[in-house]
């Protein structure tokens, strides 16, 4: 990497120094043209039939989940590789990239609740999730089922969209444990915890906005320091398109993702009311498919609170989550195929085989008990103003560093520092 000259001729570190240069992008591969057929008649015959049965609101959300699943899969936007690189080796761009996302739609959220705005008649409705022992437990196992699994909530999605064989196990382990966990409720719900906190609630929503702002802006400071001190290997790069065909053809800066990503997530508030979340339409996905078998999930206690029977008693199609989800493993299809990237691995070691799967088990469980994931815990709760955001942040970290250990007993690497790339 380049370094700068003072006026006395010395050298000068650059402000995120890597160990060297990262590698120059290759060209993008020819367009597959049948899978982007494919994910594309999905993604207009669904948007075409959500608005027309569902209404415009619901049809509006799957569209959001689609243009989630393009900014996903164009800025290859991680939360589990960004931990893991951070922990592994020092490098903070994929942290950084986290604080302006998060920024981004901290901003736009408090707009939108100090307005009171809202679309298709929904109302604002911020909330902060409890402050106890669920949460960090839960937390620590989403985060070490991240590092197993090879990929976050968003990223399962996402990954599977764009034919990643192994994340479909992942998908599958996490549906498995969002069901094991409503199953199990009695006994993981109602431990110790304190009420949530809303900072709103305490400072106003311009205090709250102004407190997120600062704590994120010393978390770039911090991971800058960090990256300084340990010198880290650079981030990998992917095949790209040049000039105008980047956008729809290449890989995007990651900074550029995490704006439209937290833009995107904005406009989620704004149409539903509530914040834009993931992993609790697995447990929906995961009881449904029970009852096609001729089981009965609706008589466990989980699903005979009021809201939760209302949900499972309902079409997934006027499901806030299920519909951005299922429109990000289409949109990130569609993405995939244009860019040449969409393919499937028809071998898979059988140690990464198991990681995926127990993976995708923890982050099914962690994510209930924790009340969210990366997105709808980490993402959704520090972009309101709530505590348990930034304690979801903090436990996650922590077990990120003992999957980091875990991993190598299934055979999946972590960055060194005497790696080209991490």
């Amino acid at each position: 990497m380049a370094t700068t000259e003072t006026q006395a001729g010395e050298k000068k570190l650059p402000d995120f120094p890597t160990s060297c240069a990262a590698p120059v992008p290759q060209p993008e591969e020819p367009v597959k043209i049948v899978p982007l057929a494919v994910a594309g008649a999905l993604a207009v015959g669904l948007t075409w039939y959500v608005w027309a049965a569902h209404g415009a609101k619901f049809g509006v959300l799957l569209v959001l989940g689609l243009l989630l699943g393009l900014a996903l899969f164009h800025s290859r936007f991680g939360f589990t590789s960004a931990w893991r690189q951070l922990i592994a080796v020092g490098n903070g761009q994929g942290l950084r990239a986290h604080a302006l996302l998060l920024g981004t739609a901290a901003t736009l959220i408090a707009l939108i609740v100090g307005t009171g705005s809202g679309l298709f008649g929904s109302k604002p409705n911020p909330t902060a999730g409890g402050l106890g022992l669920a949460l960090f437990v839960g937390a620590t196992v989403f985060a070490i089922g991240m590092q197993l699994g090879g990929a976050c909530a968003s990223g399962t999605l996402f990954a599977v969209g764009s034919g990643q064989s192994t994340i479909v196990l992942t998908l599958g382990g996490f549906i498995t444990g969002s069901v094991l966990y409503t199953w199990a409720y009695p006994l993981l719900s109602g431990w110790p915890e304190f009420k949530g906190v809303l900072l709103a609630d305490h400072v106003g929503w311009f205090g709250s906005w102004a407190i997120t702002v600062a704590v994120l802006a010393a978390i770039v400071v911090g991971t800058r320091f960090v990256q300084k001190r340990r010198n880290p290997p650079p981030v990998d790069v992917v095949p790209t398109a040049r000039g105008f065909a980047r956008i729809y053809r290449g890989s995007w800066p990651i900074l550029v993702g995490a704006v439209v990503l937290g833009v995107l997530a904005g406009a989620v508030f704004l149409v539903s009311g509530g914040i834009w979340g993931v992993t609790s339409a697995f447990s929906l996905w995961g009881a449904k498919i029970l009852q096609v078998f001729g089981l009965h999930p609706e008589t466990w206690e989980f699903w005979r609170l009021k809201a939760n029977a209302a949900s499972l008693a309902g079409p997934i199609w006027k499901d806030k989550n299920s519909l951005t989800d299922i429109g990000i493993m289409i949109g990130a299809g569609v993405a995939a195929a244009a860019a040449g990237a969409w393919k499937i691995h028809s071998s898979i070691p059988w140690r990464t085989a198991v990681a995926a799967v127990l993976g995708g088990i923890l982050m099914g469980v962690g994510a209930r008990m924790a009340g969210g994931c990366n997105i709808g815990a980490y993402l959704g709760g520090i972009s309101v103003g709530s505590l348990h955001g930034w304690l979801w942040g903090v436990f996650a970290l922590g077990g990120t560093w003992i999957g980091l250990k875990l991993r190598p007993l299934f055979g999946l690497g972590n960055p060194a520092p005497t790696d080209s790339v991490c």
